[in-house]
């Protein structure tokens, strides 16, 4: 594959995904669901679009002292520094290279996913996506649902509970309610 079409490939990912962003909401026909499919540790995975908030290629990581071995570092959107995470890591995959794409998530407080590959968007109808938990052994309940496609299925990777996963990792105790 030349460079230029490489290139071109990424413009035009970049190109639909903010285009999702910059048009009105819009109600989709209650019967589909809108996915990214990404590539982390060599498997396919699939994300929520409602649970990302950007998707940045190569964007610079600076790494930290850590003994968690899924903590890259800490990268900068928009003023803000966020901690990135790998997410073949938070699978239970080895490491086969450095991602080269970050997904940053919605909600708070601030997390960036990093994967290996961006596939595509997708637009699937609800019936291809099969709820519950599909972790197999080692992916920590991060897996809920796996769509249906024709070139395969894709284990969608539940990014609230990676984000459980990451507090976790981080020693957080969730803070105990109050005592009346």
């Amino acid at each position: 594959m030349r460079n230029t079409s490489v290139t071109g490939r990424v413009e035009e990912l970049r190109a639909d995904f903010d285009r999702s962003f910059a048009q009105p909401a819009r109600t989709l026909d209650g019967d589909s669901i809108e996915l990214l499919a990404v590539g982390a540790g060599g498997r396919p995975y699939a994300l929520r679009l409602s649970q990302a908030s950007g998707v940045h290629p190569d964007r610079p990581v600076t790494a930290l002292p850590t003994t968690v071995r899924a903590l890259l570092g800490v990268a900068g959107f928009a003023g803000t520094v966020v901690p990135v995470y790998d997410l073949a890591a938070l699978l239970g995959h080895s490491i086969p290279q450095r991602p080269r794409w970050l997904l940053l998530t919605a909600g708070a407080p601030p997390l960036a996913l990093a994967f290996h590959e961006l596939d595509r968007h997708l637009r699937v109808p609800l019936k291809d996506v099969v709820s519950g938990s599909t972790d197999d052994e080692g992916q920590r309940g991060c897996l809920e649902g796996v769509v249906r496609l024709p070139d395969g299925d894709r284990p969608i990777v539940d990014v609230p509970a990676v984000r459980a996963l990451v507090h976790q990792l981080a020693g957080h105790q969730p803070v105990p309610e109050e005592i009346r």
